[in-house]
């Protein structure tokens, strides 16, 4: 299962999102669920970068059963941070659609500080 966590700050806004394990809704390379969640979250974070102009740190571990850890700096403008949030309540919204398809492949929570 695929285990997603957002964190937020005390405005709400999302600070950082974690992605760990497999969906194992197929064999690998055909997961159209660990797919569709890779793309989102690829996505999201590629935008953070160009669209939003900040460098996110990002942490990956393929070995370890699937992982990606992402978190906005602490110091953004505020026109940086509108757009990081629109991308990572997008992203959230992704995979929510994609639970609400594959409850048994995707945990999904939302934790604040």
């Amino acid at each position: 299962m695929i285990k997603a966590i957002f964190q937020r700050d005390e405005t709400g806004n999302i600070s950082s999102f974690d992605l760990s394990g497999h969906a194992d809704a197929g064999e690998y390379g055909s997961d159209i669920v660990c797919a569709a969640v890779s793309a989102l979250a690829i996505s999201a974070t590629n935008g953070i970068d160009a669209l939003a102009g900040v460098t996110p740190t990002v942490k990956t571990d393929e070995r370890a059963g699937g992982y990606l850890a992402v978190e906005l700096p602490l110091y953004i403008t505020q026109e940086q941070n509108n757009i990081s949030q629109v991308l990572l309540e997008n992203l959230l919204l992704g995979l929510q659609a994609i639970q609400a398809e594959h409850t048994e492949n995707i945990s999904i929570q939302t934790l604040k500080k």
